[in-house]
């Protein structure tokens, strides 16, 4: 039996194990060690994408995903947010009408996997997500990575910035600002990332958007404090007054030419929308209007993308907010088509 026969046989190594005399096998398959790769690990690949290792010269982006959810305050879940998203991704098709670009024959695209990642642990896990990304981003791939709670993204701009050489901007689309300083006496948590990254001088806010903002707070303080550390904050009720047009240019008067990673987190959408997340909030936006204010940035340099806080447990029948965050993550995809295309001759 050759190769491929044993490939066929057992399904996709090295996952199981197979049944072949030991003169005749020609590799070991077996279960991964689970308390290094926990069970809830592993792919149903995004739009149906070929699975490869990474980093590869031929691939222009990868749908990388990163099943991490300790970081959480309210519910949990989000671990089984790549997997959600992957599975209701399957009906993606290749053209996007509004942006008149065929995305998958634009861009080589390519389903990473899962990052390594450590339940319970949300600094080891931030810099699991960093060694991770870094070659992927230093072979030029762009990521775009399907969460897990808001933590990650610690780890996914210290990839950046580090790779880029400088802070980065970054554009925001969320219920959340995420700037707390600690929640619960703990320094790495999903409402803390963006304080976090500011610190350790991975985002220049002076080039920065965060927006989308709603729902009760602890203290007027909460956005002010954002105001403070310098990102321009365009709460839920101003979003919401702004054409998707208007939103597009304060966003590129701010950030300007620089590649740019931008973050949507699924609880900007309201929750008749997307019920499946660790924090709701009502009154949030529709998705038609998300989906607007996206393509309102066609043209824009990314250097990378996520789609976080997707709690399956949640969802309601019919995948509906999983359904809404792998669009986010084609929306994405097809931003980066539209500069790929701009930019060649």
């Amino acid at each position: 039996m050759d190769e491929a026969g044993l490939s066929g046989c057992c399904g996709p190594a090295p996952l199981y194990s197979c049944p072949v005399p030991e003169v005749r096998r020609k590799h070991h398959f077996e279960p991964p060690d689970a308390s290094v790769a926990p069970r809830y690990t592993g792919i149903r690949t995004f739009a149906r994408l070929p699975h490869v290792a990474l980093p590869r010269e031929d691939v222009d982006a990868a749908i990388i995903g990163v099943p991490f959810d300790t970081a959480t305050s309210f519910r949990p879940g989000a671990r089984f947010g790549p997997e959600a998203v992957r599975s209701a991704s399957s009906l993606l098709r290749p053209y996007h009408p509004p942006l008149d670009v065929d995305v998958f024959a634009t861009l080589s695209l390519v389903d990473g996997g899962d990052l390594e990642i450590t339940p319970g642990n949300a600094l080891r896990t931030a810099e699991q997500i960093d060694a991770g990304l870094q070659p992927v981003l230093r072979a030029g791939i762009v990521p775009v990575v399907i969460g897990g709670d808001h933590s990650i993204v610690l780890g996914e701009l210290r990839a950046q910035a580090s790779a880029a050489g400088a802070p980065v901007s970054l554009i925001l689309l969320d219920a959340h600002a995420d700037t707390w300083d600690s929640y619960y006496g703990e320094k790495y948590f999903h409402g803390t990332p963006f304080r976090r990254a500011v610190e350790e001088g991975l985002v220049d806010p002076s080039r920065s958007v965060l927006a989308g903002m709603r729902g009760p707070l602890y203290a007027a303080a909460d956005l002010d404090v954002p105001r403070e550390m310098g990102f321009e904050v365009i709460a839920g009720e101003e979003l919401r007054a702004l054409s998707p047009a208007q939103y597009g240019e304060r966003v590129r008067a701010r950030v300007g030419e620089r590649p740019t990673y931008l973050s949507f987190d699924i609880d900007v959408l309201d929750p008749a929308f997307a019920p499946g997340t660790g924090t709701p909030e009502v009154a949030g936006l529709e998705p038609r209007e998300a989906l607007a204010y996206l393509r309102a940035l066609a043209g824009l340099q990314f250097s990378g993308f996520d789609v976080v806080e997707v709690s399956p447990p949640y969802d309601s029948a019919g995948q509906v907010t999983a359904l809404h965050a792998a669009a986010i993550a084609y929306e994405l995809l097809a931003l980066l088509a539209v500069a790929r295309r701009r930019s060649e001759p």
